[in-house]
């Protein structure tokens, strides 16, 4: 009964710790890079020991993968909100996701640099491709399903589901981009602006 007890606190507080942890791993690769982060930087950033480091994680490599996994399920878990909650149309619906990714709190100073340091590392790294790769399928699929819906509707000809996703997806990697090169000069606000007229161009009856 008593260990019974107890257990619940015990996993609250080594998933607090992990969590403390990663978001640590976080601040240290967007101010150092990847390459120089160490178990070492991530302790000091965390207040904690290597030794707690290596407790939950066993490793670096161990701790880089869950890092990853967690920005990947973090971005998913507000992709998947935005997607319900916006609406109630299709239209609504892909211009709230196309606008998600330049919101400050996805696109930010933190974050965006950590992104690009796993996308540099996919090639080599074949954990990190495949955490990649399940989460771009996804989100190409319902943005090429909401893409296919809007042309159904406004019986637009001569216009691809797929090539209109793919147009979306590219210009949103450009922005973030830009965004990591330039932050301090980087409009939000022209950057939606732009995604409107694009989206304007595809489906004039749906964005007028």
């Amino acid at each position: 009964m008593g260990a019974t007890a107890k257990s619940p606190r015990r996993t609250a507080s080594r998933e607090q710790r992990r969590q403390q942890l990663i978001d640590a791993t976080i601040k240290c690769i967007a101010r150092k890079g990847m390459g120089s982060t160490s178990i070492g930087d991530v302790a000091k950033e965390a207040g904690l020991s290597q030794g707690i480091v290596n407790l939950h994680f066993k490793s670096k490599d161990n701790l880089l993968t869950e890092t990853l996994r967690f920005l990947a399920d973090e971005y998913k878990t507000q992709f998947r909100k935005t997607l319900d909650e916006s609406g109630p149309g299709a239209a609504e619906k892909l211009q709230a996701l196309i606008q998600l990714d330049l919101d400050p709190a996805i696109m930010n100073r933190q974050k965006t640099p950590v992104w690009f340091a796993f996308w540099g590392e996919v090639k080599s790294r074949p954990t990190y491709r495949k955490i990649c790769d399940a989460r771009d399928r996804y989100y190409d699929e319902v943005a090429e399903d909401l893409c296919t819906t809007i042309i159904a509707e406004g019986k637009y000809r001569n216009v691809s589901p797929s090539s209109v996703a793919i147009a979306l997806n590219a210009m949103t990697n450009g922005m973030w981009l830009s965004y990591l090169i330039s932050p301090q000069s980087f409009d939000h606000e022209r950057a939606s602006n732009a995604v409107s007229d694009l989206l304007r161009a595809y489906f004039p009856k749906h964005y007028a």
